[in-house]
């Protein structure tokens, strides 16, 4: 587990979802800068990408809807 994956598991639900919807946001600026020819690390966009999707795999988990 890397040193964020510990920092996230460590947040409350609520918590998560704020980050989760702060990365969503800045994804959508992002993309909008790229659109434009303003992005100036397009690694980044790839990397909130990634964080969202930890985010929703320890929310499933919090939550305790397995399948």
């Amino acid at each position: 587990m890397s040193k964020s994956s510990k920092k996230l598991s460590e947040l409350s639900v609520d918590e998560l979802a704020t980050r989760r919807r702060e990365l969503k946001e800045e994804s959508l600026m992002l993309r909008v800068q790229k659109e434009a020819g303003q992005l100036e690390n397009p690694s980044r966009i790839r990397q909130a990408r990634r964080e969202v999707a930890r985010i929703e795999t320890l929310l499933t988990a919090k939550r305790g809807h397995h399948q």
